[in-house]
């Protein structure tokens, strides 16, 4: 039976940044940042457009691009209707002039590892961050927390890596439920609060990751807790990524061999080329611990399997997950929706995996309630949220589940009508990393050199 643990792991927040600040020990998250345009959703302005450029059915393809006004109108309203997220390139300045003739924008920050440590900073957590759009409009919006990236081989605060580049933005749409859409003179009510992320940006699509980074942390990989690594969704060409994990690889391996205790966590995202995915996944499946992602991500990764999941039936979840146990080897998934948080692995001992959904859940159900990263004030008021009731479910009937694998369960405070559905992935992803920042600093070691040798004889 699911016990509610929110508030005993909430008070263990303070001290695990005390053990951060003695030990100069950091959660690390790469790689990808950019600025996040955050387009005011109003319904009846989408409406008209849909009126003027919607010429046929709301559709969508895999691979497709918005070039136009016509496959926004048609592309969006194809994801609104359905509530489904997701990531579309855009490809002209055409199509942007549409969206911003007919909606108001704001500015917010993007990329995972960013929002993360954004996240992760608002309640005192040092963090070290790689991050790709260092112009002011981005990293004015991490500064004042602690947060520290590498710059010419030292560690400074993020604020003095700003450079005179442009943006990389990143268009959002976030629709909710119940609008109603009026599309080829249907009516459609919206089925879920949802976003869809819309990229003009070319930067990304090779994804530049830093070599004094990479450098700084294998020559000092025992002050990492942990690496969450994200952003490769948006390269398309397959030469180019393999040039990119092949130097990755070598990377994740030198920083294991010095540092075992080091937990590799690889978010996923929508990824623009199957192929691609698929490639990414079997390269890292190798090397890191654990993969995470959001149920739609999962349904999709199935469904491209041959296995199409049930997202509203935990058996053809955990079913689905035991095939992806079989083709990817990694200690274990992690799955977060907006009803609940899934561990599905091995064992991990010394690393409390309930900790880590569980801050998860509260970091990014904070950020749907408030609109913003919380602090700690803000995710001690998100406790008197109930926990949702699917959750719960699922929690229960999980009690009569039995398999090889390690299954955790923890169902979500629930909150109908968010503030924002933006960042609430990567909120998620950063509330995990607690769990592997050990409570005191006694219990965060060095590698030892036998275990340093047994690594390099299993590497090879």
């Amino acid at each position: 039976m699911y016990k509610d643990r929110y508030q005993e792991y909430l008070q263990l927040v303070p001290d695990k940044i005390r053990v951060c600040e003695e030990t100069k020990r950091r959660p690390v998250l790469a790689y990808a940042s950019n600025l996040d345009v955050l387009v005011r959703w109003d319904c009846d302005r989408f409406n008209r457009l849909l009126e003027v450029y919607l010429k046929g059915e709301p559709s969508f393809k895999e691979g497709e691009e918005i070039r136009n006004g016509e496959d926004l109108a048609r592309i969006l309203s194809y994801f609104a209707i359905h509530g489904l997220g997701g990531e579309v390139d855009i490809t002209s300045q055409s199509a942007v002039d549409v969206l911003t003739e007919y909606f108001d924008v704001e500015y917010g920050l993007g990329g995972t590892c960013a929002q993360g440590a954004a996240a992760l900073g608002s309640i005192g957590v040092p963090v070290l961050v790689h991050i790709t759009d260092c112009s002011r409009n981005v990293l004015d919006q991490m500064s004042g927390r602690p947060i520290e990236a590498v710059k010419e081989g030292r560690v400074v605060p993020v604020e003095e890596c700003v450079s005179q580049e442009e943006a990389l933005q990143h268009f959002i749409v976030q629709y909710s439920k119940d609008d109603v859409i009026r599309a080829a003179g249907k009516e459609y009510k919206v089925k879920l609060s949802n976003r869809l992320i819309m990229g003009y940006d070319k930067i990304h699509k090779v994804l530049p990751v830093k070599e004094d980074f990479l450098s700084y942390c294998e020559k000092n990989a025992g002050s990492l807790c942990s690496y969450d690594i994200s952003g490769f969704n948006a390269v398309i060409e397959k030469d180019i990524m393999k040039e990119r994990l092949e130097r990755l690889v070598a990377h994740y391996k030198a920083v294991k061999v010095e540092n075992p205790d080091c937990r590799i966590y690889f978010e996923s995202a929508h990824f623009i080329n199957n192929e691609i995915r698929e490639y990414t996944y079997q390269t890292l499946s190798g090397v890191v611990d654990l993969m995470g992602m959001n149920e739609e991500e999962l349904e999709d990764l199935t469904r491209t399997r041959g296995h199409a999941i049930d997202k509203g039936s935990l058996m053809s979840v955990l079913g689905g997950l035991e095939e992806l146990a079989e083709v990817y080897p990694v200690h274990g998934f992690v799955v977060h929706s907006k009803d609940y948080a899934l561990y599905f692995g091995k064992d991990m001992p010394g690393i409390d995996i309930e900790q880590g959904l569980t801050m998860g859940n509260l970091l990014s159900g904070t950020r749907a309630r408030t609109g913003r990263y919380g602090s700690l004030c803000d995710c001690e008021e998100t406790l008197g949220l109930a926990l949702s009731s699917a959750g719960l479910a699922f929690a229960k009937e999980l009690e009569n589940y039995h398999s090889e694998y390690k299954t955790v369960l923890v169902p979500s405070r629930y909150l109908e009508m968010p503030k924002t559905t933006i960042g609430l992935g990567d909120s998620f992803v950063a509330g995990m990393q607690m769990c592997f920042i050990p409570a005191n600093a006694g219990a965060m070691k060095p590698a030892a050199d036998e275990d340093k040798k047994n690594i390099k004889r299993r590497k090879g």
